[in-house]
This record gives C-alpha cells, sequence and structure tokens, in this order.
C-alpha cells in the first residue's frame, strides 16, 4: 500500500472511525441551535490494520493534541453549516494527516564548522576577552 491508495472510501469503510455528530458554535442563527452539524472523526489507531506500523507512529506524532490516551485520533470539523460538508472537512484533513505521516523524514546529516568561521568566533571572542581587561582596574588606581 502507498499514500496514493489512501481514500474516502478506504476511510468510510474502515471499522476503525466513528463519526460523532453535535451541535457547533458561532453563526448560523437558529439553525447552529437546531441541528448538530459539527462533526467529530474518531480513528482509533489501535484497530487500522491498513497502515504499516512506521506509519501509524508518525500519524500519531504528526497528531500532537489531537490524539487521546487510548491512542484515538480525533478531528473536530464546524467550518460548513452542513453535516455532510463537515464530514468530508474532517475526512480530507484525515487523509492529509495521513499522506504527511507517510513520508519517512530525511536523517539530518551532522556538518562541520568551516575553518574560517571558527577562526572568525575565536577571533571575536579574543576580541571581547581585550575588552574586558582593559575594563579592570590597575593596581595605580
Amino acid at each position: 500500500m502507498n499514500p496514493s491508495d489512501i481514500s474516502r472510501d478506504l476511510i468510510l469503510r474502515s471499522e476503525a472511525v466513528e463519526f460523532e455528530y453535535y451541535r457547533s458554535s458561532g453563526p448560523g442563527g437558529q439553525n447552529v441551535n437546531k441541528v448538530a452539524t459539527a462533526v467529530r472523526l474518531r480513528l482509533d489507531l489501535s484497530r487500522v490494520t491498513w497502515l504499516p506500523d512506521d506509519v501509524k507512529a508518525r500519524l500519531a506524532r504528526l497528531a500532537g493534541s489531537r490524539l487521546t490516551e487510548g491512542g484515538v485520533l480525533l478531528i473536530e470539523a464546524q467550518r460548513f453549516r452542513t453535516q455532510e460538508s463537515n464530514r468530508e472537512d474532517a475526512v480530507e484533513r484525515l487523509i492529509g494527516l495521513m499522506v504527511k505521516a507517510w513520508h519517512k523524514p530525511r536523517r539530518r546529516l551532522p556538518t562541520r564548522p568551516t575553518v574560517g568561521s571558527q577562526e572568525r568566533r575565536l577571533d571575536s571572542k579574543k576580541r571581547r576577552g581585550r575588552v574586558k581587561h582593559e575594563r579592570r582596574k590597575t593596581p595605580d588606581d
């Protein structure tokens, strides 16, 4: 499986995904008070069988505060005024996170300072030391 195989259909058919609908906050007039248009998508990472373990680990790290102690990823969507639009928004955001988690980060290669930068650093330290030395009180003061 690769990142291009992740689709809305795969996520919607997954047994690890649940949707919860609730009343959203913000503008919308009376509609906000009556209709549960906001969506909370729950993805239980322990039940996801179609993602490799390394991708799941990166997904958990990317999720940050959206990951519960029980290993459930929460995505809340309430940007739109319809339940369907918010559901699509939540699924799209989940797909974006999964695709991002699929790519392994490049390993950082340690670099060494150049000879010139080392010399400049030592020169500035010597100059600073000289300034401090000249500020000292002399014995005849």
